[in-house]
């Protein structure tokens, strides 16, 4: 367990949007400055959609920036569920390359998970950077309960994405995912968690607590960090 969990605290969500987007653009000045370039995951979902807006616009060297997503529903680009459409949509124009992790059209979840696997063995390693949100039900990045969690949580450790289908199946994205194994999101050089509300606040509270034993995938991805990890919240 990271030793060091500190909690921001916002008013509303343009508060926190600008605070993680300014934390987000001091980690990658300090890898280009450090190793020329910066290799980021991006959380999906709405929560993290104002810091975004925000982080397109700071003044950063964004042809050096790789972008990956920290999971992903396997659907079509283009698509409204696909967290690499959004990303695409803000930081494509400022000259990132963002990387889609899955395969157009590909029917086999676990083949998909193998590709974005391999996709990632091209990128400077670990990650500079894993921006995570947190479900209600204590999912986090698409490690969620079902078959797969067990492989998602204690596999093998150079694993860095793999293809997971949650059971039960989310009411919002019912499709099956790619995510970052833990071991890839524990290994990150930052972990910077933004959620929004009192339940989601509820649960990252109650997986702290829990630890290693945490039936909550965040209390695990918390428990197998050595890093501080920032934790930002605004009301819902």
């Amino acid at each position: 367990m990271s030793d060091e969990v500190e909690w921001w605290e916002y008013d509303d969500a343009a508060e926190m949007a600008a605070a993680v987007a300014g934390d987000i653009g001091f980690i990658i000045e300090s890898a280009i400055e450090a190793r020329g370039a910066a290799v980021i995951a991006l959380a999906g979902g709405k929560t993290p959609v104002p810091i975004y807006e925000k982080l397109s616009s700071a003044k950063l060297d964004w042809k050096r920036v790789t972008i990956i997503p920290g999971d992903e529903r396997i659907v079509p680009l283009g698509d409204p569920l696909s967290n690499v459409t959004v990303l695409a949509k803000y930081f494509l124009p400022k000259g990132a390359r963002v990387m889609p992790i899955v395969p157009n059209a590909i029917a086999d979840y676990k083949a998909a998970g193998r590709s974005a696997d391999a996709l990632m063995r091209d990128l400077h390693w670990p990650l500079d950077l894993c921006l995570l949100g947190v479900g209600n039900d204590g999912h986090t990045a698409s490690i969620f309960p079902g078959p797969d969690f067990d492989e998602a949580v204690n596999g093998p450790k150079d694993t860095r994405a793999l293809g997971v289908m949650p059971d039960p199946m989310p009411g919002d994205a019912p499709v099956p995912r790619v995510t970052l194994s833990l071991a890839a999101i524990t290994e990150a050089r930052a972990l910077i968690i933004a959620v929004r509300g009192d339940e989601k606040r509820a649960v990252i509270e109650t997986a702290i607590k829990q630890g290693r034993t945490s039936a909550y995938p965040i209390g695990r991805a918390l428990a197998g960090t050595e890093l501080p990890v920032d934790i930002h919240w605004a009301p819902g």
